[in-house]
Parts: C-alpha cells; structure tokens; sequence
C-alpha cells in the first residue's frame, strides 16, 4: 500500500503523511523543501521516498507520474497550495499566476493522470485539498477563493462521473476553514476565528476519505459556514467575506 502526498513539507500535507504512515501506508512525499521532507521522513514507521519537486509546472507533475510507478500508488493527496491576500488591482501578478499553477493546474494534471490509472485498475482514492473559501466569493483573497472553487467542482465532477459508471474510485474534496499550518505567514493574514489543529484535520479527512466522503468539512462552525453560503444572496455573502477578509490583514 502506497500513498503520494503533494505539499508534504508541512500542515495538513505532513499530518496526512503521519496519519496514513500510522495506518500502514508506505509514503511518497513531494514538495519544494528538501529539507523539511528528510525532517518528516525520520518521524515515519514505513518506507518514505522523498521527491523534491516543484508541482507547479506541468512538465515537472507528467515527470513525477513517470518517475513512480503508478500501479503502486493507491492514494494520491493533492495538498500542494497557498494564497495571496489583498486588492485584486494591487497583488503580485506573478505570484498569482505561481499560485494559479499550484493550486489549479498542478492539481488538475496530477488528478487526470491518476485518475486514468485507478479507472483502469477500478480502485484507489483521491484527496484533493480545497477549502472553505471554495464556499463563495472572496474579495481581497479573490484569487485564492477562485482557486479553491476550481478544485471543488472540479472533484464534484468526476466524482458524478465516477458514480455514472459505478466505479469503485474514491474522490473527495476537503474543505477545511482556518486551520494552525504555515498558509498564514506565506498570505500574510491572521484570523479572528481560532484554527482547528491540523493533526486533527487530517484525521477527520482520511477517515472521511475512506468512507469516500464527496465533500468533507471538520467542524461544526464550518458546516454551518456552508451551509449559510447556500442560502444567503450572493450580494450579501460579498458584503459579508469582504468585511471578515478586511480583518486578516497582518
């Protein structure tokens, strides 16, 4: 049994890892930092290999595909992502489009290729770690918020494709509020609401992730977040975001 594990350096990425290591998954674990990997890897029980890869470039996620063998890969957890905070007229460009790359395309490529692969072999699961941000509208995170939305509908599709063809493949989408990683520091934002541990969403989100769970959501204040994004007018969940996303401003 094998697991392929993409934003591992650190947060829920690395939690993931501890868990399913824990659970006896053999781990492949991808990320940009070498070093926090080779930390990660001597905390786990079973085998690790350690692919230090930047997932945002399309070249380098058909090169991971072709590094591995697929056959043994039997979970893959898209988690690789971070976010940019302020005025859409005012951030980055290019550290939106780094973000775009990572969050939206790196995702998509990894999840198409594996996907065929479990399709074929009719088993396997996969998690690809949104947000509740994917819930609405996002001004002053607008294009994180867009991100995370791509990666829900992008998961709820295949997975009504998946149950059109009744197949056995598990795919979830998390959709987790604030949580105590490193995504603060690298968005340059605080929240007002206490973060959930993040050893304790992941364990939410493998329970959840073999019980083939479409959309998993830890905690109650976020379920309720979800489910007041439903029935509010969008006008007023603008207003409503707006006025919470002023307030993370370090």
């Amino acid at each position: 049994m094998k697991a392929l594990i993409t934003g591992a350096s650190s947060g829920i990425g690395a939690d993931i890892a501890r868990v399913l290591s824990e659970k006896g998954y053999d781990i492949i674990l991808v990320a940009r930092r070498k070093t926090r990997l080779a930390k990660l890897k001597s905390e786990l029980n079973t085998e690790v290999e350690i692919i230090n890869m930047d997932i945002s470039s399309t070249y380098n996620c058909l090169e991971l595909f072709n590094q591995i063998n697929p056959e043994e890969i039997e979970i893959l957890v898209n988690c690789a992502g971070f976010g940019v905070f302020g005025d859409f007229t005012t951030t980055s460009l290019d550290k939106e489009l780094d973000m775009i790359d990572t969050n939206v395309k790196g995702l998509h490529v990894l999840t198409k290729l594996f996907l065929t692969e479990f399709t074929r072999r009719n088993r396997g699961y996969i998690l690809n770690v949104a947000s509740a941000a994917a819930f609405g509208p996002g001004p002053l995170m607008s294009g994180y918020y867009a991100s995370k939305a791509y990666v829900l509908h992008l998961t709820e599709s295949i997975y009504g494709e998946l149950k059109a063809i009744r197949s056995k493949v598990g795919i979830s989408a998390l959709c987790p509020g604030p949580v105590d990683t490193e995504f603060n520091k690298v968005a340059k934002v605080h929240f007002s609401m206490k973060p959930q541990k993040s050893i304790d969403v992941a364990n939410y989100a493998v329970k959840k992730m073999f019980k083939k769970k479409l959309i998993i959501i830890p905690g109650i204040r976020i379920k309720f977040a979800y489910f007041f994004s439903k029935i509010i007018p969008k006008k007023l969940l603008m207003k409503i975001n707006y006025n919470i996303q002023s307030k993370k401003e370090v």
